[in-house]
């Protein structure tokens, strides 16, 4: 524990010990009060500010430190200055002391609980973000309720403290109020009990709960309102499903997959080919194909590794031959007799979606209590004048390919550009890559664009960044790119393009916008964060909801809309992006989970940064991969995993140990206390692991353990 939350910790353990001393309940009780209180009054009179002063700074003094008597001092407050001058002393006084209390709970135990429950506080903090201030106003008008719990649990909360300060200094002012008034009729209490009467106790009751009561209400009627907007439709008395799913990619796959699971009789709708764009144009071929050129590339290093071979020759055509091969391969595993083994109905056919709860498949109109939207995306193509006649290629189309393209221009540098760009150049293309944001992977940080770039240097993989695409023209079978880079217009000759400038949802033209469905400009369907769209039983995941458009996240999504479409009605789930990772299967490799450099710094979010340079790893050293690093982001004096960055070889793999970390709210002590095997990559963890430790060690026990070393050497 840091110095000063130690402090901290033994001042607050002080007070309280001395509190217990003085024996403070039975100062503060009735019978004491009364018998005190012609004397205190006399001071009261003489010296009325210094009273004010010494009263308030002791109250807040109490509540700040949870020592029990506020009622009590409350009393007090008005039996020594009277209802006004002691409810606005009480009123402040307690505020004041409710706030430090919420901040000393949130600075000496918030990081703990967050490390601990990462996962459980933060969908709290969803809810907190949402309707934080009306269940907080809710708690401080109900006196059932003490109140340095509230102060201790939402100080564990992202609740904002002026929110927790006006929000207290409001709620708290009826029973104040209260309180004060009994104070000064001190004279005829006998006991806390007559002033609290059931019948107060439960106004006080519905009087908390009709800010929340109305905030619920307030929503619904909001909703109640939207859906005037949209066009009503007739719910069936009967159903013939309980869901449909439309589209056989990864999302509505494992939707399927786990409805039926739960017992739910499930129709799964798909127009073109099982296994979506991942299986036969998207994550499937692409590592078929990475592969292939990954083992030229090695053995065009053979010399590295010792060994005299003669330089490999890419047979393009057997390469491509090969990925249809490995698709053939994985097939199965998203085939219809899959699926329809596991008690899914599917059915190949274009769906139309007709009202909320029904579906037409040619001629067929099938009923269903819940309908999900799951059809996927395409690639996008940017307006560029010209780009129509060069007969372009996306992630798509090109596995059509049956021969090497000589000059190709890869037209965008994210993931699939920069993919695509390697795995060619290392068959015996030349490949230029022209991007318009000022870096590769321009979501990444800096660091890790410099890498990759670095790496396609070395391979002879043209990458001209910050250049805009103007227009393309054609003079036979090959063409020319107009580009403008720092200002000035420059020309590009190839032979192939492939467009790589990201991906649009396949939302559109399945009859949703005459449900009222919005279907937004890149065809994506906005879904609340139960996946629902505007219509409760009508959802959407995978690529056509916008939302992280991989094919893990659609997968997680998945879950959540086979849930909700099932059992929404009973109990929704809400969706949580909070530790979903990525890679791009370059080499070298680059993977992520959680918020990165720039993000945190987007978000205001604290941070520190610790690194690990793998070419200090020994496996990596043997591997002839002596190259990256593991960046790992942790809050202020903090192991708790904020986001970490792996730049090298196997780093897919090497990142699931921080996202298991991350998913159950374990710090890098718990990385660095896990034996790992000897020689690895994943080694490369637990090093960081320990810069960090290395980092926060207190230089006072460092003093005291050298100093009792060399004591003990004599």
């Amino acid at each position: 524990m840091p110095r000063t939350r130690l402090l901290i910790l033994l001042a607050l353990v002080a007070i309280v010990i001395l509190a217990v001393w003085l024996d403070i309940e039975t100062l503060l009780s009735l019978d004491n009060i009364r018998r005190l209180q012609t004397d205190i009054s006399a001071g009261v009179v003489a010296n009325p500010l210094t009273a004010a002063g010494l009263y308030f700074m002791a109250y807040t003094l109490m509540a700040a430190c949870n020592i029990p008597g506020a009622a009590a001092m409350t009393l007090i407050g008005g039996a020594l200055f009277g209802l006004a001058t002691g409810t606005l002393l009480v009123s402040f006084a307690s505020t004041c002391g409710a706030t430090l209390a919420f901040l000393l709970s949130r600075y000496l135990l918030r990081e703990m609980v967050e490390q601990r429950f990462d996962a459980t506080v933060a969908r709290i903090n969803e809810g907190i973000a949402r309707d934080g201030a009306y269940y907080l106003f809710t708690l401080r008008l109900i006196p059932v309720f003490p109140f340095w719990l509230i102060n201790l649990t939402m100080g564990l909360t992202r609740l904002p403290v002026t929110t927790y300060y006006w929000v207290s200094q409001i709620g708290m002012l009826p029973a104040t109020l209260v309180y004060v008034n009994a104070g000064t009729q001190i004279g005829q209490l006998e006991s806390a009990q007559d002033i609290l009467s059931p019948a107060l106790i439960g106004s006080f009751a519905l009087l908390g709960l009709f800010p929340l009561v109305s905030k619920k209400a307030l929503d619904w009627l909001q909703a109640r309102r939207r859906r005037r907007t949209v066009p009503k439709f007739a719910r069936p008395k009967h159903f013939d499903t309980n869901l449909v799913v439309i589209g056989g990619g990864s999302a509505g796959l494992v939707t399927a997959y786990i409805a039926a699971a739960a017992g739910a009789k499930v129709i799964l709708i798909e127009k073109d080919r099982m296994g979506g764009d991942c299986l036969n144009t998207g994550c499937v071929p692409s590592k078929a194909l990475l592969r292939s050129a990954e083992i030229k590339a090695y053995i065009d290093r053979a010399e590295d590794f010792g060994l005299r071979v003669q330089a490999a020759e890419a047979d393009f055509a057997a390469v491509m031959q090969r990925v249809r091969r490995v698709i053939a391969a994985i097939e199965p595993h998203d085939s219809v007799e899959r699926y329809t083994a596991l008690g899914v109905d599917c059915i190949s056919g274009e769906a139309h979606v007709a009202t909320p709860w029904s579906v037409t498949v040619g001629d067929r109109t099938i009923t269903t209590r819940s309908i999900v939207i799951a059809t996927g995306g395409s690639p996008a193509i940017p307006p560029v004048e010209g780009i129509e006649h060069t007969r372009y290629l996306t992630s798509d189309t090109l596995w059509q390919l049956q021969e090497r393209p000589d000059r190709l221009l890869i037209l965008g540098g994210g993931a699939v550009g920069c993919e695509l760009a390697q795995a060619f150049a290392r068959l015996g293309s030349t490949v230029t890559v022209l991007e318009q944001s000022p870096r590769l992977l321009a979501t990444e940080d800096a660091e890790v664009s410099a890498a990759l770039a670095t790496s396609f240097h070395k391979e002879g993989i043209e990458v001209r960044t910050g250049s805009r695409a103007l227009r393309f023209t054609s003079s036979g079978a090959e063409f020319t790119l107009e580009y403008e880079l720092d200002g000035a217009t420059h020309e590009l000759a190839f032979d192939t393009l492939i467009v790589a400038t990201g991906r649009r949802g396949n939302g559109a033209g399945i009859g949703l916008e005459a449900l009222g469905v919005e279907v937004r400009a890149d065809g994506t369907v906005p879904v609340n964060r139960y996946l629902q769209t505007v219509h409760p039983d009508l959802l959407a995941c995978g690529d056509v909801s916008g939302e992280m458009q991989l094919t893990n996240a659609a997968a997680h999504q998945a879950w959540y809309c086979a849930m909700n479409a099932l059992y929404g009605r009973f109990w929704r789930f809400a969706v949580d992006y909070s530790v979903i990772p990525r890679a791009v299967f370059c080499s070298p490799e680059l993977a992520r989970v959680g918020l990165n450099e720039q993000q945190a710094e987007q978000q205001g979010i604290t941070f520190e940064v610790t690194t690990y340079d793998i070419s200090d790893l020994d496996r990596a050293i043997a591997d002839e991969a002596a190259q990256g690093f593991v960046r790992v982001l942790t809050p202020p004096n903090s192991d708790r995993i904020l986001g970490v960055t792996i730049v090298g070889r196997h780093a897919a793999d090497t990142i699931s140990e921080f996202v298991l970390a991350m998913r159950h709210g374990l710090g890098l002590g718990k990385v660095l206390g896990t034996v790992h095997i000897y020689p690895t990559l994943t080694e490369a963890n637990k090093f960081a692991a320990g810069n960090w430790r290395k980092a926060h060690l207190s230089p006072a026990l460092l003093r005291l353990s050298r100093w009792l070393n060399h004591r003990r050497t004599g």
